[in-house]
């Protein structure tokens, strides 16, 4: 079993790199559709993931047709919209049989209309106020949606225990 979380075209190196710093630190692979809105090799994209990149397991997809034909039949999709009918956290990701794919659109326009219609059953949302805001930060959302998802699953090969003494971290 793995998480994923998958980038449609994202365009800012910052989130991106954030991300990947995410994905290291709670063993989730990184997909990036392309055309990305950024070289790989930008200095803020790479500052963003400090020193994870070695520790972060990357696939790149040439669109989204590609990726979506990379999914496994033990795959399950889920499709990050402010537009989805449910909430992220009535989604049930505790089948450790399944490979989790979790996909965020592009910053600016999301996913493509058609995509999102075709694939509704998939969708899922983190509530907000769409009166004060347009949407949340990337990087923020992907964090939030990963954490549920780990959560539901116990956590599994990340440590959860800390020894302390004397009120103290040891």
């Amino acid at each position: 079993m793995s998480n994923h979380i998958v980038l449609f075209e994202p365009l800012m190196p910052a989130n991106t790199g954030n991300i990947a710093r995410t994905c290291a630190g709670t063993n989730t692979e990184l997909h990036l559709i392309k055309p990305l809105g950024f070289s790989t090799d930008d200095k803020y994209m790479k500052r963003a993931g400090l020193d994870y990149w070695d520790k972060v397991k990357i696939t790149y997809h040439e669109n989204l047709p590609e990726f979506l034909a990379s999914i496994p039949e033990n795959g399950e999709l889920y499709i990050v919209s402010k537009f989805a009918p449910r909430d992220y956290s009535d989604a049930d990701y505790t089948d450790l049989t399944k490979e989790h794919y979790f996909l965020f659109g592009k910053e600016t326009t999301g996913l493509p209309e058609v995509f999102m219609r075709k694939y509704e059953q998939d969708c899922i949302r983190i509530p907000q106020n769409d009166a004060n805001i347009r949407a949340l930060n990337l990087s923020n959302t992907a964090a939030i949606i990963i954490y549920e998802a780990l959560r539901q699953q116990n956590f599994p090969k990340l440590d959860r225990v800390h020894i302390y003494e004397n009120d103290k971290l040891k």
